[in-house]
């Protein structure tokens, strides 16, 4: 049986990716360095499970959409009294403050295999395919998240696409700050957002 050359099946499959999201498919696994007014948290996407979402977030960053923008809210056991299901993560972005790309197809948990674990990196949404740039940080494993999972009605979970490398103390502090309700008071500033190489493990 003839096949293709692994060369033009690349081509193609960069083709169709780039008709989905107007943009180039990024390197399997690039950091971004969130730097925040009280620290920077590094995080890793896994643009190889979770290229669409990937994709879509690091067209933001390369934009410096996210430049000035904040974490403007932080979900505590404490602040959910309307949610039968708990979680605990924090929030950022522009909040609505500027125009967004349109929104994405949802990849879910069920597709990509990624988990809403302890400092995973996640797409916020309403309804299904609505994802436009805001995102959050997973505080704790918050299974109810993914595919199947109770906190959205929808069960459809939200599409993780990456995870904090370094700087999860900083999610922490955030995530601990004061609030009214859910919303920091006041929000952390993100001060940039940047494409940064990974930092090389402590020896």
């Amino acid at each position: 049986m003839w096949t293709k050359p692994r060369a033009v099946i690349t081509a193609l499959a960069a083709m169709l990716l780039n008709g989905a999201t107007g943009v180039a498919p990024p390197a399997p696994h690039p950091h971004v360095l969130i730097d925040t007014e009280v620290g920077a948290i590094e995080i890793e996407l896994d643009a190889s499970r979770a290229p669409r979402t990937a994709a879509n977030f690091l067209r933001y960053v390369d934009e410096q959409f996210f430049d000035g923008t904040s974490f403007y809210r932080t979900v505590t056991p404490g602040n959910q009294p309307d949610n039968l299901i708990t979680i605990e993560v924090i929030q950022g972005g522009a909040d609505g403050a500027k125009g967004a790309h349109d929104p994405i197809a949802l990849e879910p948990t069920s597709i990509t295999g990624l988990k809403h674990v302890d400092g995973t990196v996640s797409m916020a949404r309403n309804g299904p395919d609505t994802a436009t740039s805001e995102f959050f940080i997973c505080v704790g494993d918050q299974p109810e998240l993914d595919f199947g999972g109770r906190r959205n009605p929808d069960g459809q979970g939200f599409a993780a696409f990456g995870r904090v490398v370094n700087g999860k103390e900083i999610a922490k502090l955030i995530h601990e700050r004061a609030a009214d309700r859910q919303r920091l008071a006041p929000p952390v500033t993100i001060r940039t957002m940047r494409r940064v190489a990974p930092t090389p493990p402590a020896p």
